[in-house]
């Protein structure tokens, strides 16, 4: 070993007297290792003791410096510090262990949290496994619902196929009905012909025989005249015959009773009397005339109130339903809905409502009216009058739908009447009208002039109406050129025109309305016409209102007139009345005046002449008037016989154009239903035939599915739920993984990261427990090395005592050495065998030599309880005499004589020449140094 100018060491190794040296190692580690194998104690000051620290500890005055010496020197100090870093260690550790513990914590929170996501792993796994269990069943649940799907096909179709059966059945029936009704309607036709020309044959006939009646009724009318002037004659001469009689007996008996003047006053009062009465009879005749005039007055204005009172009411209740109208168009200026009744939009909410709802399987259609548009405005009235029984109409697809439309209708129109409803099954499309529909190259069909959007109105205005088979025609005479051609349009029923007229092949009827109501569409000129007609109709109300109040003004009148009429005929009568009376009094008075009585017989013979004659006139006239009478009656009976002919000939074309014309409706309805069940027969095979197709592909994608279940499952699974569930599910689960694998991220890192954090905890764990033992272990150590330091210190300062008492007494000298642990101090006092008594508490009251000599003592005693393989002294007898230096050095020579396996190294300036020769005792002396001047040379062993 050898030392280096950086104050390092190298370790180097040398062979025998080769100057060459091998280098073994310059790390101070090892050489401490070496030091401390070999328990060589480099700082020790009982192995190697300098001059330096020898001077200080000989001058030292501190109890505690030689306390803190003796420590050093037996390397108690050293077992101190070890047991002060030992304590500091544990400290360490337990500041660690409180680290590690708050890391540890922080770990187990990782590793919890590592775990979870790792025990999520498991359950990630778990899913996995059911999301492939779920993929097997829903490919087997596929192909179970696949077979489900497939049985109702195939029976469908079986079905299908038996009833394509009963759809020939119907077309064949619908075709014999066809034509028994078209030979019906020949037979009824030709009936209808006859008779039309058999009333045709009739007219004449019966217009000669009204005339003859005419004729003789009108003779029989003059012979009645005739008879009636014979008879008026006849009692107008026995009236004068009776008079002319009662005249002449009169005469006859008073003659004498009357005198001249007396019979002239009667007579001229008479005379008055009958001219009263005459005016009389004439005013009351005027009256009577008035009264009559009057009464026909009031009556004829009575018959005139009646017909402009109804005129009155029809006028107001059309104002009235114009005046509906025109708030139900101005009400539809934001809703067309309303044109079809203030309910409508509340109905049609609440069928929204229920649909919504799930109450019906097929959202009913309407109101019908509502769903269609005319392409061509001009024919919207047309359209209408067409299509008035199912504007407002709803259509359902089963009587289910129709009962809660009912209950819907019910609940929302109280009052009223309810809107139709239509039930027939909806189709996703029209039907096929090409072998049925009219088609003229100038005049459009119904169905062709609507716009349609929904096939299921198109079809039940087709099912009800035919509406693919009536024409509409503007112009109303070449609608009947057309349709009352010899060759009408084919397939055509019907047509309409502009004004909504309606013509038959064989009739025509005219419209009753003028205007659409509901198909319009520019609601504001409607609006302006309805105001306009309203008005015009408010002025004729009003005018009607005028006339009938002057009309009622002219009956109260009359009615004044004519009882102001009566009470004079009354009075006249009652005046008369008198008068007559009066006459009658002067009749039965008057006495007869002397007069010729032969002119009155002669008169009287003449009137009874004139009577016999008349008489013969009128027996003559009545017999003319019987035979005359008699030949009226027997022609107008032919004539009435023959009109009763001619009418019941009348009402039997009748009965057989009400037949015909039912006949033609039937013909219509068969071919209607012969084009309907061909259709539907068409459709139908159709049907099959698609069913056919679809079949064949749920086979072959039921194929598919198999194959690709047996892939995905060679076993068949039983499933019970849908795939519908499953997918849900599997769904469900997919999404569920996919965000439970992006809130874990890699799997593998996961687990790597999971089995670090366990790792490391484990290890911090390892640790903390590790320190927990070494806490332990060094507590007990230090407990242990505690007590071992105060044994071995009170021990050691014992021998130590011993020591240096023994070592005292080979120069004669006394003392003690007094340890204080606690305190850390020691305490030294020597006595000088023949000093005085005292004793000396402080060595440096001693001479030089005296004190080294103690120190010697101190040193050896030291070195009994110390262990170390070199001893090495410096100068120790610099400061002695010749007398203690001996004995120092014999004591250490005989020490050093005792401890054979230990080195022993003295150096000192004086001379050891003295010593004895012995085999173990070397002395290496040093050549002396230069000096220069006057410098004495020294000798050094």
């Amino acid at each position: 070993m050898r030392a280096t100018f950086s104050d390092s060491r190298i370790l180097s190794n040398q062979h025998g007297n080769d100057n060459m040296c091998q280098l073994v190692s310059a790390k101070k580690e090892e050489l401490v290792s070496i030091l401390e194998r070999f328990h060589i104690q480099v700082n020790n000051p009982v192995s190697i003791l300098t001059q330096e620290m020898s001077k200080h500890f000989l001058h030292s005055k501190g109890e505690g410096d030689k306390y803190r010496f003796f420590m050093k020197a037996t390397q108690l100090e050293q077992m101190k510090e070890d047991y002060i870093h030992s304590k500091e260690t544990k400290h360490v550790a337990m500041a660690k262990v409180e680290q590690h513990a708050e890391v540890l914590k922080d770990l187990k929170r990782k590793v919890q949290e590592k775990e979870e996501r790792f025990n999520s792993l498991e359950s990630l796994d778990n899913m996995n496994a059911k999301l492939e269990e779920l993929q097997k069943q829903m490919a087997w649940a596929l192909v179970t619902e696949m077979e489900k799907e497939l049985l109702p096909l195939q029976e469908k179709l079986q079905s299908d196929k038996r009833c394509t059966e009963k759809y020939n059945e119907k077309v064949e029936e619908w075709k014999n009905k066809v034509v028994e009704a078209e030979n019906k309607y020949k037979q009824i036709h030709e009936q209808l012909e006859s008779i039309t020309l058999r009333v045709q044959e009739l007219l004449p006939q019966c217009a000669q025989l009204k005339a003859e009646a005419q004729r003789c009724n009108a003779r029989h009318k003059s012979s009645e005249v005739s008879v009636h002037r014979c008879k008026t004659n006849l009692r107008d001469l026995e009236k004068d015959k009776t008079q002319l009689s009662s005249r002449i007996n009169e005469l006859k008996l008073s003659i004498s009773q009357t005198t001249g003047a007396e019979s002239q006053a009667r007579a001229e009062q008479m005379e008055q009397i009958q001219a009263e009465l005459h005016n009389l009879a004439h005013q009351e005749s005027t009256l009577r005339q008035q009264i009559d005039q009057y009464q026909q007055a009031s009556s004829r204005a009575k018959d005139e109130l009646d017909k402009m009172s109804q005129e009155q009411d029809s006028l107001q209740r059309s104002m009235n339903s114009k005046r509906r109208n025109l708030q139900t168009m101005e009400s539809s200026r934001s809703n067309r809905l309303r044109r079809f009744g203030e309910h409508m939009p509340m109905l049609l909410s609440a069928i929204q409502e229920a649909h919504q709802s799930g109450q019906f399987r097929q959202k009913p259609r309407g109101p019908l009216g509502y769903c269609i548009r005319p392409k061509d405005p001009e024919l919207a009235l047309a359209i209408e009058i067409c299509l008035t029984n199912q504007l407002q109409a709803f259509t359902c697809d089963n009587y289910e739908d129709e009962k809660v439309l009912k209950a819907i209708m019910s609940r929302i129109i109280r009052r009223g009447r309810r809107p139709t409803i239509i039930t027939s099954a909806f189709l996703p499309r029209v039907h096929d009208t090409s072998r049925r529909c009219v088609d003229h190259p100038l005049y459009p069909s119904v169905l062709q002039s609507l716009e349609i959007e929904d096939p299921v109105v198109a079809n039940c205005l087709i099912d009800q109406r035919g509406i693919e088979s009536i024409l509409l025609i503007k112009n109303r005479a070449e609608a009947r050129r057309v349709m009352q051609d010899r060759n009408p349009p084919r397939n055509c029923t019907q047509a309409f025109s502009q004004d909504g007229d309606q013509i038959f092949t064989n009739r025509s009827y005219t419209a009753e309305q003028s205007r659409a109501n509901y198909l319009s569409g520019d609601v504001e000129e409607e609006i302006r016409l309805l105001e306009g007609e309203v008005e015009n109709q408010s002025a004729q109300l009003t005018q009607f209102q005028q006339q009938m109040r002057k009309v009622e003004e002219d009956i109260r009148q009359n009615d004044g007139l004519l009882s102001r009429a009566h009470m004079e005929q009354k009075k006249t009568k009652d005046k008369a009345r008198k008068l007559q009376l009066m006459l009658a009094d002067l009749q039965n008075v008057e006495e007869p005046q002397s007069e010729d009585l032969k002119p009155l017989e002669e008169d009287l013979e003449e009137t009874i002449g004139k009577i016999s004659a008349k008489h013969i006139e009128y027996v003559a006239a009545q017999a003319d008037m019987a035979q005359l009478k008699a030949s009226c009656e027997e022609a107008e009976q032919e004539y009435e016989q023959l009109k009763d002919h001619i009418s019941r000939v009348a009402e039997e074309a009748d009965s057989i154009k009400e037949e015909l014309s039912k006949s033609d409706q039937d013909v219509v309805k068969c071919k209607h239903h012969q084009n309907h069940y061909e259709e539907k027969r068409c459709c139908h095979l159709d049907n099959i035939q698609t069913l056919e197709v679809d079949l064949n592909s749920k086979k072959q994608e039921l194929e598919t599915l198999v194959a690709k279940a047996i892939q995905i499952c060679s076993e068949r699974l039983t499933v019970d739920r849908t795939p519908r569930s499953l997918d849900t599910e599997i769904s469900r689960l997919r999404v569920k993984i996919t965000t439970q694998q992006d809130q874990q991220g890699d799997r593998l890192e996961i687990m790597r990261q999971y089995r670090e954090a366990v790792g490391k905890y484990k290890d911090v764990a390892q640790q903390v427990e590790t320190l927990n033992d070494s806490i332990k272990t060094l507590d007990s150590i230090n407990n242990d090395s505690l007590k071992s330091l105060a044994e071995l210190r009170r021990f050691l300062s014992y021998r130590c005592q011993c020591y240096f008492n023994s070592m005292l007494d080979q120069r004669g000298f006394t003392g003690s050495m007094k340890f204080d642990h606690k305190r850390e101090t020691l305490s030294i006092s020597v006595q000088q065998a023949s000093g005085a008594n005292a004793d000396v508490s402080d060595m440096r009251s001693l001479s030089g030599g005296e004190r080294s000599f103690s120190t010697v003592c101190f040193v050896l005693a030291l070195w009994a309880v110390t262990e170390a393989p070199f001893r090495c002294l410096d100068e120790f007898d610099v400061y002695m005499d010749m007398v203690n230096r001996k004995i120092a050095t014999g004591m250490m020579l005989k020490v050093a004589t005792t401890q054979r396996f230990r080195q022993f190294i003295f150096i000192t300036p004086q001379s050891m020449s003295s010593l004895p020769v012995s085999k173990y005792i070397n002395i290496l002396r040093l050549k002396d140094p230069a000096r220069g001047g006057n410098d004495e040379e020294e000798e050094q062993e």
